[in-house]
């Protein structure tokens, strides 16, 4: 084999006493798509940050074209050709697409800014993408996708050698996840390397060549993508076969109460007359393309956001949510998708986080730190969070247990109903299950649970019934036999429901492109 356009050898990470990496060797070739891929803290991100510049190995060597290289920072190892597309936005939300386009290494006419020749190339790379947005755009009035498409582009407009993704589709529509695989491929065929990371074991399969796997912090396999399944890359990353990843469905009772009931909600620009009903020992799944109006829905029944119609009932009596709090008195707690914008304090420590919701049971006047101590300790055994230390930032834990802290968080104010939003994005496959077993549990035991999910096994494989909304109104409500794949996408798409939809002229951000919730 060639020499590696981009190497690790031996390369160990430690942050105080605590080593991180073990002597880990990666390898990515000229014209080549190499993922990499483990559980949460397995060690990826702190690799693929020391390869792009913004860590220091501790010990062991990085090198391009057999080089021997030292990256003061993300500014050198860029000036090499080597670009990191950050997971977690690096985007100035207050400027431009076209001035965080080229942040930091404008283009000049004499004196002055040449605004007109960085729009122009700013608005080619962004036609590469397939991505319409307006480079005189604002990015903080853009949608997630949208953030995460000037994100690429920003990469893009760099002379890259080696291009490093970190979960890309994360919060891609099915369209923009397809758009991004072609200019990979493309960028392969013109000889960039590219490191290749994602929880989504079904494009791992799709656009890589070959796959190295990490299990805490340790190399475990390099292997030709060809040779593996999805179940075999799994099972590398967890050290163990993961069967059943859902439990068996146990379905409520069959005289099971009522507990929630919506009808004739509003919520102005989002979702208009939408009802369901959710009863007690149910998964109530909600389906849809990106933009359908489900997270809109959760937020307008709790109070978040404002509605101008409908009542909700609970167990028979009506219930009136103005606010948040409202919702939390009637035993309905909420875990939202965002969790680094909304669900979570990323600077502050684990136990200021989990009882941020229920302070009030841990004193009046003054926080019984004991006590709170005490519910973190007991969380984090419950819920399996895995920490070097419980001082730590929250920022500073990896995306799944930033999620188990954020269930643990939202379990804190005892609920019978659950709404959970996106549960399991950008997280990897053995958490997934953990969360899986955990909402089944909490179902079995009698809690109810909205779950508003894209990814399409999670609705078919958690849920007993399935609302699909599609532009804001709900299409159809399914259950047995109706809770696949086809029946939902007909529903989600307009090819059945309610026949007002077809001369419906609001279609949401997103809604005509996406493909509903593939994994």
């Amino acid at each position: 084999m060639a020499e590696p356009l981009l190497a690790a050898f031996g390369v160990t990470k430690s942050f105080g006493p605590v080593e991180v990496l073990h002597g880990v060797d990666f390898t990515v070739q000229r014209g080549e798509v190499h993922a990499l891929v483990g559980e949460n803290g397995a060690g990826k991100s702190t690799l693929m940050k020391i390869l792009s510049g913004f860590h220091q190995p501790t010990s062991g060597a990085v090198r391009v074209d057999g080089r021997p290289m030292s990256f003061s920072g993300i500014g050198t190892a860029e000036a090499a050709g080597v670009v990191l597309i950050h997971q977690e936005f690096n985007l100035a939300e207050h400027l431009t697409v076209e001035e965080n386009i080229f942040l930091g290494r404008e283009l000049r006419r004499g004196p002055f800014l040449d605004k007109r020749a960085m729009r122009e190339r700013s608005r080619a790379v962004l036609a590469e993408l397939e991505c319409p947005v307006d480079p005189r755009a604002r990015v903080r009035d853009l949608a997630v996708s949208e953030r995460q498409m000037v994100e690429i582009a920003k990469a893009m407009s760099r002379e890259v050698r080696v291009l490093i993704m970190d979960e890309p589709t994360a919060v891609l529509t099915g369209t923009e996840s397809a758009v991004l695989f072609g200019l990979i491929r493309r960028l392969r065929d013109q000889g960039v390397g590219i490191v290749y990371t994602s929880h989504k074991l079904d494009e791992v399969r799709t656009i890589t060549d070959r796959v190295t796997v990490l299990r805490d912090g340790h190399h475990i396999a390099t292997r030709p993508t060809a040779e593996l399944t999805e179940d075999g890359i799994a099972q590398l990353m967890v050290g163990r076969a993961i069967s059943d990843l859902f439990p068996a469905k146990t379905p409520p009772a069959p005289d099971a109460p009522v507990v929630l009931e919506v009808l004739g909600i509003d919520v102005p620009g989002w979702v208009r007359g939408a009802g369901f009903d959710l009863r007690r020992g149910e998964i109530l799944g909600f389906a849809g393309l990106i933009g359908a109006g489900r997270t809109e829905l959760a937020e307008g029944l709790l109070g978040l956001r404002r509605r101008t119609a409908g009542t909700l009932s609970r167990n028979g009596e009506p219930l009136r949510v103005r606010r948040l709090e409202d919702a939390v008195a009637a035993g309905i707690a909420y875990l939202t998708e965002d969790r680094k914008g909304k669900g979570l304090l990323l600077a502050k420590g684990l136990q200021s986080n989990l009882t941020l919701l229920a302070l009030d049971r841990y004193g009046r006047i003054f926080v019984d730190e004991r006590r709170e101590a005490a519910a973190l300790e007991r969380a984090v055994t419950e819920f399996d969070i895995r920490v070097r230390t419980l001082d730590v930032p929250v920022g500073s834990l990896s995306g799944g247990n930033q999620q188990k802290l954020l269930l643990a968080k939202t379990m804190q104010v005892d609920p019978e109903i659950l709404i959970v939003d996106e549960p399991t994005r950008g997280i990897d496959i053995g958490t997934k299950q953990q969360i899986y077993r955990f909402l089944h549990e909490f179902a079995r035991r009698g809690g109810s649970v909205i779950l508003i999910s894209s990814e399409m096994p999670e609705i078919i494989g958690l849920s007993h019934r399935v609302v699909v909304m599609r532009s804001g109104v709900v299409t159809g409500i399914l259950e047995g036999d109706d809770v696949e794949e086809g029946e939902i996408v007909r529903y989600a798409t307009g090819l059945k429901g309610r026949a007002s939809l077809r001369s419906s002229s609001r279609t949401p951000e997103g809604d005509a492109h996406d493909a509903v919730g593939h994994a």
